[in-house]
């Protein structure tokens, strides 16, 4: 016990004696500035020094603005202004697309560029070759009473014969005689009409221009842009009468015909109608004799 107890007072003597820390002038050493200190003081200083810095950083992190310059932490402001900037960078790149697909459909009309063998005339859409599979058509005994009952009522139901479906009201462009018809065979995507020079060639649905300008092997061409996906196009023209931007309505004038560009063999309308990117046949929506 008188060992511990030694040892205590020699812990305690150096705490308690005090020190003196002297500055002095280094050429005349002449005491400048003298302090005296003991190891206690310098331990609770320093301690308390201690809990200030901390004290005054979570300070700073909790409730200054100064804590958006810490890594790690952000504002509510910033974390919204983030968000936001996301779902719209996210909305302009879908729009990007859209407008890149928009583009490669204006591009097809105008060079024609189509493969066949993606081609389905019948839905106009693209279509992908999947292999036929072997399905039993024989119809089960619930078709046949379905089917029954659907004949019955088609048959007393004379409101519903009596409507007309038409999906789509076009107005001819020109009134000539077809000299090449429509024929995704042949890669020709459009009717060539046979028509006078100068023949007024009219908008065939209220629309929007979205080209008009010449180019070498189709000449004068102006594509118009309607709803539903539609696009119209007449080229060889002699001349034209919108430009790019204008709002045109149905039966209005938008060209003159005539035999411009390097693939015209004589004065015509050649006139596309194209939908959602690939094109149909105008003689389904359009009489032009």
């Amino acid at each position: 016990m008188s060992e511990k107890r030694l040892k205590r007072k020699k812990i305690a003597k150096k705490l308690f004696t005090k020190n003196r820390l002297v500055i002095l002038n280094e050429d005349s050493f002449e005491e400048i500035f003298s302090l005296k200190l003991t190891l206690m003081n310098v331990f609770v200083v320093a301690t308390v020094g201690a809990v200030l810095i901390i004290t005054v950083t979570t300070f700073i992190i909790a409730f200054t603005p100064l804590r958006e310059y810490i890594p790690g932490y952000a504002s509510n402001k910033l974390k919204k202004d983030a968000t936001e900037l996301a779902l719209k960078s996210d909305s302009l790149s879908v729009a990007v697309k859209n407008n890149e697909a928009y583009l490669n459909s204006i591009k097809k009309i105008l060079t024609g560029d189509l493969e066949f063998a993606k081609f389905n005339k019948d839905s106009i859409l693209a279509t992908k070759a999947t292999p036929a599979e072997e399905v039993d058509m024989k119809p089960t005994e619930e078709d046949l009473q379905l089917r029954e009952e659907v004949a019955q009522e088609d048959k007393y139901n004379l409101f519903e014969k009596a409507a007309p479906k038409v999906d789509v009201v076009l107005f001819p462009p020109v009134k000539g005689s077809v000299t090449e018809k429509f024929s995704a065979k042949n890669k020709h995507y459009s009717v060539d009409i046979a028509v006078a020079k100068n023949t007024p060639v009219k908008a065939v649905q209220n629309g929007t221009v979205i080209f008009a300008d010449w180019t070498p092997s189709t000449g004068n061409v102006i594509i118009l842009r309607h709803n539903n996906g539609f696009m119209s196009a007449y080229k060889h023209a002699a001349s034209l009468t919108a430009s790019q931007g204008d709002i045109v309505r149905t039966g209005e004038v938008i060209a003159l015909a005539g035999s411009t560009g390097d693939e015209s063999t004589g004065v015509h309308l050649h006139f596309e109608l194209w939908k959602d990117g690939y094109p149909i046949d105008p003689e389904q929506f359009i009489e032009f004799e």
